[in-house]
């Protein structure tokens, strides 16, 4: 992969595709395409087939998904639509000779009652968890679509495994948010609840009444005293932070290639980071990041989850990648980039690219900004 390879991020607007963009970048790759859901649904197989006939991507990234919790509110449309989106690029990134495609699968696609750190061979051993079948599925047909073209024509696509994944951009809002953002976001707030800052708690809400703001956090347990959290928090997880996927990703992309993992019983790679903990030691570890003071209330009479996810990574590293960030210095950075950037609002994905090329282009930054601005506009 050179550094004007013409690159394809799809779905460039959530949590590893702009973290990926933004690495690209810094690494000097200069031609890389990017499109709003606006500008190419990917649901759409005659829109997609024209975007590569006309594009002729060398590489791609399919990043792209339909989150929401699993799929546990709108599981029709997550089941639909992550399967034919994923069917759409595969298929096309076959017609057009796409030299190398990665795929992005989920360790919610690992059976129920698999046995931890899962291995790759585990993926078929046995049925998913009920509540994750509308977003694991999907990734099991997109695994094996990319198996099933490599095998009869000769494609290279291969297929990645993820721990659960958080990062500077991911999401905070506390309704859709994963455990790690939404715990930081938690005792955030009740730190600034305890240092009596309410301008900056109705600031991080987009409130502007205390009494609304106060009912809200109400519901999610969070005061100045105490954070509540649903369960005993003895489930164990392990994270990945968004710029070791990154860079893991693209150290795929340039040295490992599908005959390189054919061999072997089911041939997709896990990317972790090999760090597991509990949600409480997640909770104290978070807590002591955040400064707050108060007390963690676990309330074993609301659900827990009933299954510990954790990936045995030691393939890929075998292969010779490894994981940078450790969680606590992954929180710091994460909860540093939260405070400066206005809370719980998203991190301008435009502003993001915009600086980027502003670092690559700066003698001619006026001119060029002008004239890209509606192509940055994501």
């Amino acid at each position: 992969m050179l550094k004007d390879s013409k690159i394809y991020i799809a779905g460039h607007g959530g949590t590893l595709g702009k973290t990926l963009y933004n690495t690209l970048i810094d690494e000097g790759f200069n031609n890389i395409i990017i499109k709003t859901r606006k500008e190419l649904d990917l649901v759409d197989q005659k829109a997609v087939a024209d975007f590569f006939a006309k594009e002729k991507p060398q590489y791609v990234f399919l990043c792209a998904a339909k989150l929401d919790t699993l799929g546990l509110f709108t599981p029709a449309d997550v089941i639909y639509e992550n399967s034919v989106l994923q069917a759409n690029i595969i298929h096309s990134s076959y017609q057009n000779n796409v030299k190398k495609l990665v795929f992005y699968g989920s360790a919610w696609a690992y059976p129920q009652k698999a046995i931890n750190p899962i291995k790759e061979e585990n993926l078929l051993d046995g049925k998913l968890d009920l509540k994750a079948i509308a977003y694991g599925l999907p990734k099991i047909i997109g695994t094996k679509m990319c198996e099933s073209y490599n095998l009869q024509h000769g494609t290279n696509f291969i297929t990645l495994y993820l721990a659960n994944l958080y990062g500077e951009t991911t999401e905070f809002d506390l309704q859709k948010a994963k455990v790690l953002p939404a715990l930081l976001r938690k005792f955030h707030l009740a730190k600034l609840l305890d240092e009596n800052k309410i301008d900056e708690v109705l600031k991080d809400l987009q409130m502007n009444s205390l009494e609304q703001a106060m009912e809200y956090l109400q519901k999610f347990g969070v005061s100045k005293d105490s954070v509540e959290i649903w369960g005993g928090g003895s489930v164990i997880r392990e994270f990945i932070h968004a710029k070791d996927l990154a860079d893991a990703s693209i150290y795929v992309m340039k040295n490992i290639d599908f005959k390189d993992i054919v061999s072997s019983n089911e041939p997709h790679l896990n990317v972790g980071s090999g760090e597991f903990l509990s949600i409480k030691e997640l909770a104290f570890l978070i807590k002591n990041i955040v400064g707050f003071k108060g007390e963690i209330v676990f309330n074993n009479s609301k659900p827990d989850s009933t299954m510990d996810r954790m990936l045995d990574s030691s393939r890929l590293q075998n292969l010779g990648w490894k994981h940078k960030i450790d969680l606590e210095k992954g929180i710091q950075m994460m909860y540093e980039w939260y405070k400066n950037n206005n809370g719980g609002g998203v991190l301008n994905f435009e502003y993001s690219i915009f600086t980027n090329i502003k670092s690559l282009f700066a003698n001619n930054i006026r001119s060029f900004a002008n004239s890209t601005k509606r192509v940055c506009n994501a």
